[in-house]
């Protein structure tokens, strides 16, 4: 059954009839393959593994039936692997948001629970964090010892709250993306709303969908002024899901630009020809 009528177009069609993963009895050589693929793929997304990179202990320990799946969960997430692409260069709440993603397959609920984790973090240290997804009672009842966590926030279910659903996408960006690879850097995505106890907007990932709605990059590269003009005389324009002309019609992008007064019309024009939907104009 499709997660949503719209799941093709927020692009969790991926998901819809994906049956979790799970390592059971009398399991064979392939299936403790596939096992740990989807524990790569859970924890690291897209990111390109190298054999060199690949944690052939805790690898061998799943093989030889010494350890669980949750063990090998909990090794990959205590890594200097896990910690080199989203520990040591992240935002502690982005590390969190992380977190959450990766190990309970959803989004941060509310504020509190962002600060009970940095909290933990501060005062007992990474390893306890970790521990903190994994022991949980919420981890054992959806996963257990043999279940490769999953995106449940696509989902309803019970125990979990709506506001998770909407919270989600602004964490998932599409199958093929990679959680270092985001327009949004490695700021936080959900601070705003968690903070304000707001829900978030869905925003489609990027592609053929049209929920691609517009971000701004992290990088702030766009002037909030028109150095050398008058004010009033120049607009600043923020416009989503334009299509880049070096790229497949698949690819769009968020822009910001600045344009004089003279030539705001034709330039509206222009990125409404690219598949632009325009988000504000504003004068400057």
């Amino acid at each position: 059954m499709a997660i949503t009528t719209a799941a093709s177009r927020l692009g969790t069609s991926a998901f819809s009839e994906m049956m979790p993963v799970e390592l059971r009895q009398n399991y064979t050589k392939d299936d403790i393959e596939t096992v740990i693929r989807a524990v790569y793929r859970q924890l690291l997304g897209n990111d390109y593994l190298m054999k060199s990179e690949r944690l052939i202990s805790a690898e061998s320990l799943l093989r030889n039936g010494r350890s669980t799946v949750q063990d090998f969960v909990r090794q990959v997430a205590k890594s200097e692997l896990y910690k080199s692409k989203f520990f040591y260069n992240s935002f502690q709440t982005r590390f969190i948001e992380l977190n959450s993603k990766h190990l309970l397959g959803r989004a941060p609920y509310d504020e509190s629970e962002v600060v009970f984790h940095l909290d933990l973090y501060q005062t007992k240290g990474y390893e306890a964090e970790i521990d903190s997804y994994i022991d949980s009672e919420e981890y054992q009842t959806n996963f257990g010892e043999n279940i490769v966590p999953y995106y449940r926030g696509f989902n309803t279910q019970t125990g979990q709250k709506t506001v998770g659903f909407n919270r989600m996408f602004q964490l998932y960006r599409g199958y093929a993306n990679s959680d270092n690879a985001q327009l949004g850097g490695n700021f936080s995505r959900l601070a705003v709303e968690l903070g304000q106890n707001s829900a978030s907007t869905i925003v489609g990932p990027s592609g053929g969908n049209e929920g691609w709605a517009y971000r701004p990059s992290s990088k702030g590269v766009t002037p909030s002024s028109g150095f050398g003009q008058d004010k009033g005389t120049t607009y600043r324009i923020e416009v989503s899901g334009v299509r880049q002309a070096r790229y497949p019609s698949v690819r769009r992008s968020s822009q910001s630009l600045i344009v004089s007064y003279e030539n705001l019309s034709s330039e509206l024009q222009r990125l409404q020809r690219q598949g632009g939907k325009i988000a504000s104009i504003t004068p400057i």
